[in-house]
């Protein structure tokens, strides 16, 4: 159970979160167990419960990143077929979700996180850099940072043509985007909170497929409440 997954270290969050089937491939808990939740979250990081971290900005309880990663997870793992992953984070705030993805894309894989927001973006870059791991993943280019609207995904200078993997979004959208929906590859998955009502008091996470022909599938998976993914705030 989600509430009973709260730890006094980040192992025992995390063994807490596997003992309760929030996470079941041993390839994720390993992943989570190698990023130290205190490097992300502000005050109790080891309790499964969603923070702020400022611009109206939250990092998600930990049992909900868990959640996107196992459903992403066949996507994001190298293969004989896919030795280099690309993964998308769009609202990569804290960068906690961010550096959990990197840990699962192996070395020749790749985690963008996009941020509207230039403070957050420097945040996530900030608390990767706690770690010596985080800190080698910046340097060699496994993960990057950027600033922009997540809503047109993102397009990597010099590599305009290529698409991803799979994509997370973390943070509410009004529908799902089209430049989203054309910029994953196919095959590829994307994890994607919508808004029913458009008012954003009722959404649901998403599960979107695209097969190998193109073809799009949408799976409704349970409900949930996140910040919107909007235009960064004006100054």
């Amino acid at each position: 159970m989600a509430w009973r997954s709260s730890g006094a270290t980040n192992r025992d969050l995390v063994e807490n979160m596997w003992l309760h089937k929030l996470i079941t491939h041993p390839q994720v808990k390993d992943a989570f167990l190698r990023v130290d939740r205190a490097h992300y979250a502000p005050s109790f990081p080891y309790d499964d419960s969603p923070q702020p971290i400022g611009h109206a900005a939250t990092i998600s309880a930990p049992h909900m990143h868990a959640c996107a990663v196992e459903h992403l997870l066949p996507y994001i793992v190298p293969t004989e077929q896919n030795r280099a992953p690309r993964v998308l984070d769009i609202g990569s705030g804290s960068g906690y979700l961010t550096h959990v993805l990197a840990e699962l894309v192996g070395d020749g894989g790749t985690v963008v996180g996009v941020e509207h927001i230039k403070e957050l973006k420097e945040l996530g870059e900030r608390n990767m850099a706690k770690s010596q791991g985080g800190r080698q993943m910046l340097e060699s280019g496994r993960v990057k940072f950027r600033v922009g609207d997540g809503r047109k995904g993102w397009k990597e200078t010099g590599e305009e043509e290529k698409k991803w993997d799979a994509i997370h979004v973390g943070a509410s959208a009004a529908e799902v985007h089209g430049a989203l929906l054309e910029q994953l590859k196919a095959p590829g998955r994307m994890f994607i909170p919508v808004d029913d009502d458009g008012e954003g008091w009722s959404q649901h996470v998403w599960c979107v497929d695209k097969d190998e022909n193109g073809e799009v599938s949408r799976k409704k998976l349970f409900g949930v409440r996140y910040v919107p993914l909007t235009d960064a705030p004006k100054k």
